[in-house]
């Protein structure tokens, strides 16, 4: 064994990472935007804030798919956890009325092959191009001591920019105020390892295994890619007073993120048939009711708060992106959520 193959023998291909990162440039140049600045390779990436901003305010969030990964790996599938990345970043940033400028992605593994990686970055930039953000630049690491052959975490950092008087904060909510729920399409990127455990092993399923009463295979359903709510949100951003993001923690973990010190929230849970995949889960693995609205978003993925007099006006704006919204429920005095 030469010198020049050690590394490679101990489990880092340069050789391959050099081959990846001839897709990966085309990916990110893009999504490049008249803000970007600079080249793919720099050490760091470069945008411009957008002019005609009196006081703008940076808003920064991080955060990956989780498990998500696992089915990914799974299927022979990465471009679409790729997509989830970005989409699940603009919704947190637009929690704060925030529009994306740039995007970072992480990508750590061991013995990851070209098209691995070149998927999952082409994901990220399709996601980027669709919310015409910059792909600013990333990081990819090839660690086999700490992951198993094959398998990856993917993670990201968004930056966004709002109007510091226009920053939502959700400390204009009042009871009364009603809220709005966006119907989310499946998962999105939180609860996966109970949903694997219920898929894979209760009800021993394989990826490619057809599932009664939902449209696909296995893997397809569990891989729909996170709506992003942005074309929903933004057009009715001036009537909208509070966003919340239905992540992990489902909405009793949530919608008090975006409430003020005060106010709780009443969901009224005939508003809404929960999808059958939720069902699914909850039967085949006899799962709780109350811990399944803690672990899933159990079918909406984002709710706002809003003045009566405003709330069609955010229905309207959503359903004409093609996102079905309604009033889910309202705003009350006290702490917490009560779903009933």
């Amino acid at each position: 064994m030469s010198n020049a193959d050690r590394y490679k023998n101990a489990g880092v291909d340069l050789d391959a990472a050099e081959r990846a990162k001839a897709r990966m440039a085309a990916a990110v140049s893009s999504t490049h935007t008249p803000l970007t600045v600079g080249g793919f390779g720099a050490f760091g990436g470069m945008v411009r804030v957008p002019e005609g901003l009196e006081r703008p305010a940076l808003v920064m969030s991080t955060d990956g798919v989780g498990t998500k990964v696992l089915v990914a790996m799974s299927m022979g599938r990465h471009d679409t956890v790729g997509e989830d990345l970005v989409n699940h970043s603009v919704n947190d940033i637009l929690v704060h009325g925030a529009k994306p400028l740039a995007f970072m992605d992480y990508i750590a593994g061991a013995e990851l092959d070209t098209e691995t990686i070149a998927a999952l970055v082409e994901g990220v930039a399709r996601g980027c191009r669709n919310h015409e953000m910059s792909l600013a630049g990333g990081e990819t690491a090839q660690m086999p001591d700490l992951y198993h052959p094959g398998h990856y975490d993917l993670a990201g950092t968004i930056v966004g920019v709002v109007e510091e008087a226009q920053a939502l904060h959700g400390d204009k909510v009042q009871a009364g105020h009603l809220l709005v729920a966006y119907a989310s399409n499946g998962l999105h990127t939180n609860g996966y390892t109970l949903a694997r455990q219920v898929f894979f092993e209760d009800l021993g399923f394989q990826v490619d295994s057809v599932v009664p009463d939902l449209k696909g295979t296995a893997g397809e359903v569990l891989l729909e890619v996170h709506t992003s709510y942005s074309n929903a949100v933004a057009p009715a951003l001036d009537s909208i007073l509070a966003l919340a993001h239905i992540t992990g923690g489902g909405i009793p973990g949530n919608l008090p993120r975006s409430l003020p010190l005060g106010c709780g929230a009443r969901i009224d849970r005939s508003t809404w048939a929960i999808p059958p995949l939720f069902q699914l889960i909850q039967d085949a693995g006899k799962v709780d009711e109350d811990e399944m609205f803690r672990v899933f978003n159990m079918g909406v993925g984002m709710i706002a708060a809003a003045r009566k007099e405003q709330a069609d006006c955010v229905i309207e704006a959503a359903k004409a992106a093609g996102v079905d919204a309604w009033i889910v429920g309202e705003v009350v005095e006290g702490e917490g959520v009560a779903i009933a």
